[in-house]
């Protein structure tokens, strides 16, 4: 039988983004996300936190070096892996994320975006993909980062909002 294995998760960024580079000179950044989900019990809708440790690579991982802090709103697309490890005889094991692709979800801060929901100049929400090598999400305006490059879908036609020719 086949599996699948895929998650996509949006939250918050509980520290900010951890940059370091491999042996081989690859990129690799570790980030902490909050995911809440509102549950009932009894009369109250309550929240519940889920805290999930993720692994970025190559450019996305310098992008959210770049571009995210603590508090951070964005959207991780990625797969499960199972670490494990033995430490004073006992073996441990953790589920982690190991991020595909990474959308920054409000507006940039300092940029007049504020920092959830409002778009800063050149849109709020980017994607970046560990494909990409040679891009930064200033490069692109109003569209998104994925595996084939910048795109116009912020229906700007790859112009800053002050600049839309009409």
């Amino acid at each position: 039988m086949a599996s699948f294995n895929r998650v996509i998760l949006v939250g918050n960024l509980t520290r900010d983004p951890e940059l370091r580079y491999i042996p081989s000179g690859s990129a690799v950044s570790e980030i902490g996300l909050a995911v809440n989900d509102r549950v009932k019990k009894g009369d109250q809708w309550v929240d519940e936190t889920t805290f999930v440790d993720i692994t970025l690579w190559g450019r996305t991982a310098e992008v959210a070096n770049e571009y995210l802090s603590k508090g951070s709103s964005v959207l991780i697309e990625g797969r499960l892996k199972l670490d494990t490890w033995e430490k004073d005889g006992q073996k441990r094991s953790k589920l982690r994320v190991i991020a595909d692709k990474m959308q920054m979800l409000g507006g940039r801060e300092g940029g007049g975006g504020g920092g959830g929901g409002g778009a800063a100049r050149g849109g709020g929400n980017r994607v970046a993909s560990g494909a990409r090598s040679n891009a930064s999400p200033a490069d692109d305006f109003g569209g998104s980062y994925d595996d084939g490059g910048p795109s116009n879908s912020g229906g700007g036609g790859g112009f800053p909002d002050d600049e839309i020719p009409f």
